[in-house]
């Protein structure tokens, strides 16, 4: 019987085997590595995109923030002025005020008293000032009650001085301090509201 050498042969098929074996993982390494080349790249597209996006919207933060000050500027302004309209609006109503408050002062003095000071903080009124007997500082208490603009008169203080006059008998002066608040009053227009 012949002898059949199938060595060579299968050798030569394993060669071919293991070659081509070789050459398609070669070709899948290198696909592979495409693949993961290209996947990489295009993450680091969508990073790039996503940085330019964030450093987009950082700068319209800041704008938005240069407006949002801008706008607190003029907020506090507004509350400025319209403070400032507050205060004039309160001095305007309060202009007739005053001429009541002084034609009354005047008009509930009775005789014989005249005031040395009057000071007024807020509507409190202080008056200061020096009548001929008690009874006269009585009576400008009972008028300045009845005044439309002046209310709740309070004596503080009343202390009798007797001064002497030269050759004449000696005078008797109460001398006086007398608070009163000024009423607050509408004005016409308001009255009919």
């Amino acid at each position: 019987m012949p002898q059949i050498n199938l060595l060579p042969w299968r050798e030569e098929l394993r060669k071919q085997r293991n070659k081509e074996f070789g050459v398609t993982c070669a070709v899948f390494a290198i696909l592979m590595g495409i693949v993961i080349g290209s996947v990489h790249y295009w993450f680091n597209e969508q990073i790039e995109g996503q940085r330019a996006r964030n450093s987009y919207i950082k700068t319209e933060i800041a704008k938005l923030d240069k407006k949002i000050e801008a706008i607190k500027d003029l907020d506090s302004e507004k509350e400025r002025l319209l403070a400032r309209m507050e205060i004039i609006q309160q001095l305007q109503a309060s202009r007739p005020e005053v001429v009541h408050l002084f034609d009354e002062i005047v008009s509930t003095l009775p005789e014989g008293i005249f005031y040395s000071k009057v000071v007024q903080k807020g509507s409190a009124l202080t008056l200061t000032g020096v009548a001929q007997s008690n009874a006269r500082v009585s009576s400008l208490m009972r008028n300045l009650e009845d005044s439309q603009y002046l209310e709740n008169p309070a004596l503080v203080e009343i202390k009798r001085e007797v001064k002497d006059a030269q050759g004449q008998e000696s005078l008797r002066l109460s001398n006086f301090i007398l608070r009163v608040k000024q009423e607050k009053r509408k004005a016409e227009g308001e009255d009919a509201s």
